[in-house]
């Protein structure tokens, strides 16, 4: 993440996300498959770590094997079978929406995952119930815990899709967005955007 400055003055922070290039490796139409879409690929593999069948793929699209391929149904941009995607079918101050895997942060407690607030008072008889989650209603009736009960467990580590995010400004030399908004992930992560 950075920020950028506008002519009037004011900051914006923004993350730096490469777009591409991305190669249409197969196009698929409702005569040959049933339904229409386009394969995208993108990030280059070694030679030495893609199968046999991995090679001859990419070779019909003219391109050096690439490590993720990603098909998108009823794909409007009109592109066959070795055409690059990058920055330029997107415009300054367009909205998107990011898909993306947000970060794992393990199993939290009520605190951190649900935001409660704990019991408060550190006296009076209370010890060490500063961050717990206090009752969850199971007694004599109905002698079990309620379904959707929030309690402690795994957070993070889902796939997630943010709408709205806006293009600040683009690189097209470089295929770097610079996006305001929430990008799911940590650095490095891969996400596909969305017109």
């Amino acid at each position: 993440m950075t920020s950028i400055f506008d002519a009037k003055g004011s900051q914006t922070p923004v993350t730096i996300i490469e777009a591409g290039p991305c190669v249409v490796t197969q196009k698929k139409t409702v005569e040959t498959d049933g339904y229409n879409a386009l394969q995208i690929a993108f990030g280059d593999k070694k030679e030495s770590r893609s199968l046999l069948s991995e090679k001859n793929h990419f070779a019909k699209a003219n391109s050096a094997v690439k490590k993720y391929i990603k098909e998108i149904r009823d794909c409007e941009l009109d592109k066959n079978v070795g055409d690059t995607i990058s920055v330029d079918i997107f415009s300054e101050g367009e909205k998107i929406s990011v898909i993306g895997t947000t970060k794992g942060k393990g199993f939290q407690g009520v605190v951190k995952r649900h935001g409660f607030a704990g019991v408060g008072e550190s006296t009076h008889g209370q010890h060490d119930r500063q961050r717990a989650p206090g009752s969850v209603g199971g007694s004599s009736t109905p002698s079990r815990v309620f379904k959707g009960m929030r309690m402690a467990g795994h957070l993070g580590n889902v796939r997630v899709k943010m709408k709205g995010l806006k293009i600040v400004k683009i690189f097209p030399e470089k295929n770097y967005l610079l996006i305001s908004g929430s990008v799911p992930g940590h650095i490095g992560s891969i996400v596909l955007i969305e017109k």
